[in-house]
């Protein structure tokens, strides 16, 4: 995906990071050689800050990709975590296998392979954060039952949710996209809106979205 932020400021953003190191750099490298699409540095950041903050040991995760994001979370949340990530696509839930292996996390992390809208509807108990990065059609779609595996005080976060700007102008929105950026905006419009939810959207990386589950207005409500 693309970034949405100002050049200068993604380059002095990146620059305030710790470089990855072991397994983590070598799946970045592998992504952008390969083309495919992990998080972003600072976005990898937020998830680990958001995870410390919570202090969120049970992490589900749609979109799993290579497994780099599940790792960051792993690692950020520390002993005693758990993360379940669902991904559909068969040689991305085999390499992401081998690089949780590598990184000495499989008994911690369990990628599930499948479509995420029936995977979810069969996983039991209560999750502290949810990752939403899968199809991006389909937030809307998921949001009803990804709200019900999420505990009360949990965080929802999603990525990609301006969809390379797209979302917030229409000038910028190419005719094959039309579709995800309508759905993408009636998302936005029903997390910000939403009585269980409170809602931020960050614009960087691509765009991300957090909700904490049974904020003020669930209360009020």
């Amino acid at each position: 995906m693309g970034n949405i932020s100002k050049d200068y400021v993604q380059e002095y953003i990146r620059a305030s990071l710790v470089p990855s190191e072991g397994i983590l750099k070598g799946m970045e490298d592998y992504a952008r050689e390969n083309r495919v699409p992990i998080v972003q540095p600072e976005v990898a950041r937020l998830l680990e800050v958001l995870i410390k903050g919570f202090k969120s040991k049970r992490i589900l995760e749609v979109g799993t990709a290579i497994g780099y994001s599940a790792i960051v979370m792993a690692k950020a949340a520390g002993d005693g975590c758990k993360v379940v990530s669902v991904e559909i696509d068969r040689d991305m839930v085999e390499r992401a296998r081998c690089n949780i292996k590598a990184a000495g996390l499989e008994n911690v992390i369990e990628v599930i392979e499948g479509d995420a809208l029936a995977v979810l509807e069969k996983l039991d108990g209560r999750f502290d954060l949810v990752f939403l990065d899968g199809a991006k059609g389909h937030y809307g779609e998921m949001l009803g039952t990804i709200l019900d595996l999420l505990a009360p005080g949990g965080a929802l976060v999603c990525d990609n949710v301006l969809f390379r700007g797209m979302v917030a102008s229409d000038s910028l929105v190419k005719r094959r996209k039309i579709t995800i950026v309508k759905r993408m905006r009636r998302f936005l419009e029903n997390i910000t809106r939403h009585p269980l939810l409170d809602t931020a959207i960050v614009p960087i990386g691509d765009g991300v979205s957090v909700s904490v589950k049974g904020g003020t207005k669930g209360e009020q409500g």
